[in-house]
């Protein structure tokens, strides 16, 4: 089946309505079938012309309401107090947290016990609470500004003890002693402040519950400030994970403050238009992150836990998108329960993985058709697969954009064997910030360089310039007689077409059994006869932690012994471009896991020139013990 990525534009609605009405039929729960789309259901789905298309779910699930509500609404987005709403000719009551919220979302203990003894503990980072620099002008890696400033901590905390109050409020106070100034500096991010705002109200027994009347006094004031400003900043932040975030924000405000169903009303209307806005039609997040698709389910667990605190139920659309979040996660767990390393991340770890999957209740499969997600997924015995393709994240939807288009990551059962380097996202923590930009680019990534150029252009502060606009894909079931299927996935993206006038072909295909991983790459003239001359290239296979190489005595193969034992052989196959001597070497490389720690690591490289007219490698990994 053949299937065409593009850049995202509207979605179809019946096949949208189709997925979204099964997918609100499903239950939760802890059964095998739980959260699984009927097979009746799935057969009877249309067919996605252009699966890269973004999910307008606030046309298709709109939050139902009466005129009454609709007219609070408008009421509300017009500027009229909340108060003056609910209850008018009343004075307003006095801010305070109506219901304590229990949030199955759980921290991280290690980094709560760490804030406990007065470190901030951040991508395996140790950072002084006495010394640490709070204030708006302060420079800080982008994800220590994350963690600090959406007080994400404050989960870690209530996971370390029962004692935690006493920490909470020291850096509480220390935080908002350096910002009284709303508005000012990187804290104020939409998506910060959407984040803090959530985690004031979900953990307020911690940040409240102390005896420092003075400090409770000026952290309820700032919820309210913090409210009223997203408020107004929400609507116009551009669409991805920082308006939902803002949004949600506002909608747990709306559920834990008083006076708050005209602000909860308002809320959910543009919470729903903006999960719509940051969702492809198959579940997976625009920015194709796993972090933010992580984050994303997280987020939803915790605002519906919020509604649940105020006996309120959420919109139908809450619990359909924690839904369809979840299978696109799944397609990138490896066996050992840890992600792949894409778009910027580390290999998330497998606690923190299986952590947000339980708390979120849903209980599915890893997602099988690949649209705006984009990454395929190929399992077989002990052997996965993770090969991405699609077009990487458009500049409006990147977080940490990178040139990854054709790469893949290979697993034998726990054991990683080919992977990407990931952590650029991280950079800034042990990951030296200087290398961060590398990290993003096509080399740092298992997949073919041409001209040791990017694949897209990768510009600063995240962001991807032009380069890959299209990626064709076919995957096949090949069936030989007296074996077991094999699935075969033919890629090809035009990245290099207009510098280089060659699009890039990648087929991979993986035995029934799991044993063997055939590979060949294509470059294929984009206009007839091709250029003349030769570029040069190079095929890199980063591989995984703990894997010893050793190259062949004829240099056109390698024996890849894993952590565990396991034995794997590499082999180059034949040149049919008659390019001359092709070489293959093993390098130095680099793989952040998912704490943010670098790990030395090695590297198949196969170097050569290529002919402008066109050209095919290929290259075999067969498991032989």
């Amino acid at each position: 089946m053949a299937t065409v990525l593009r850049p995202p534009a509207a979605a179809r609605a019946d096949a949208l309505v189709a997925r979204v009405d099964d997918a609100a039929a499903l239950p939760l729960g802890n059964g095998p079938e739980a959260g699984a789309l009927p097979a009746a259901a799935t057969a009877a789905l249309p067919a996605l012309e252009e699966p890269s298309r973004a999910l307008a779910l606030s046309d298709i699930i709109t939050v139902k309401s009466g005129p009454g509500e609709a007219l609070i609404r408008l009421a509300y987005r017009l500027g009229i107090p909340g108060h003056a709403i609910a209850a008018p000719f009343r004075r307003p009551q006095a801010v305070r947290v109506l219901a304590t919220v229990d949030s199955p979302n759980r921290g991280d203990r290690a980094a709560g016990t760490a804030l406990r003894a007065g470190y901030f503990l951040i991508h395996g980072t140790r950072l002084p609470v006495a010394s640490f620099d709070f204030s708006p002008s302060a420079h800080h890696p982008p994800g220590v500004e994350r963690v600090v400033h959406s007080f994400s901590w404050l989960a870690d905390l209530a996971a370390s003890t029962s004692r935690a109050e006493a920490a909470a409020e020291q850096v509480a106070a220390r935080w908002l002693h350096a910002h009284g100034a709303v508005g000012k500096g990187p804290a104020w991010d939409t998506e910060l402040a959407g984040l803090r705002l959530l985690a004031w109200l979900v953990h307020a027994p911690l940040v409240l519950g102390g005896n420092d009347k003075a400090l409770k006094s000026r952290l309820l004031a700032a919820i309210a400030e913090t409210a009223t400003w997203l408020d107004k900043r929400s609507p116009g932040e551009p669409a991805g994970f920082g308006q939902v975030a803002g949004f949600a924000g506002v909608v747990a405000a709306g559920l834990l403050l008083p006076h708050g169903k005209p602000r909860r009303l308002f809320g959910e209307a543009g919470l729903v238009a903006a999960l719509g806005d940051m969702v492809g039609e198959d579940g997976g997040v625009l920015s194709r992150c796993p972090a933010a698709q992580l984050g994303a389910i997280r987020l939803l667990t915790d605002l519906i836990a919020c509604y649940d605190a105020a006996d309120i139920a959420p919109p139908p659309a809450l619990g359909v998108m924690r839904e369809l979040l979840v299978p696109p996660l799944l397609a990138l767990r490896h066996a050992d329960g840890t992600l792949g390393s894409w778009q910027g991340q580390g290999a998330i770890g497998a606690g923190e993985v299986a952590a947000v999957i339980d708390a979120s209740g849903v209980r599915t499969r890893p997602l099988a058709t690949v649209g705006g997600w984009g990454y395929s997924r190929i399992k077989a015995g002990e052997t996965l697969v993770q090969f991405d393709t699609a077009p990487p994240p458009r500049a409006k939807h990147a977080r940490v954009g990178c040139a990854s288009t054709l790469a893949f990551e290979l697993s034998d059962g726990p054991q990683r064997i080919i992977v990407n380097c990931g952590g650029a996202a991280l950079a800034g923590g042990q990951v030296p910030a200087r290398i961060g930009q590398g990290l993003r680019a096509t080399a740092a990534f298992s997949t073919l360089v041409l001209d040791n150029a990017n694949s897209t252009a990768v510009l600063l502060h995240g962001k991807l310039g032009k380069g890959v606009e299209t990626v064709d894909v076919d995957r096949k079931v090949i069936t030989r007689p007296g074996m077991r299927e094999a699935v075969r996935i033919e890629a090809a993206h035009d990245g290099y077409a207009s510098r280089f006038g060659l699009t890039h072909q990648r087929i991979l295909t993986l035995s029934g059994d799991g044993t063997e991983l055939a590979g060949e790459d294509i470059l294929v003239p984009t206009a007839r006869g091709g250029k003349r001359g030769r570029i040069a290239f190079a095929l890199r296979f980063h591989l995984g932690r703990g894997v010893e190489v050793q190259l062949s005595g004829d240099k056109r193969g390698a024996s890849l012994m894993l952590p565990d034992g396991r034995l794997w052989q590499f082999r180059l196959g034949g040149d049919r471009a008659g390019t001359g001597e092709i070489t293959l070497s093993a390098e130095d490389s680099l793989w952040v896991d998912g704490d943010g720690r670098p790990h030395g690591t090695s590297q198949l490289v196969i170097e050569g020139l290529a002919s402008r007219g066109g050209g095919q490698f290929s290259w075999r990994f067969k498991k032989t013990g």
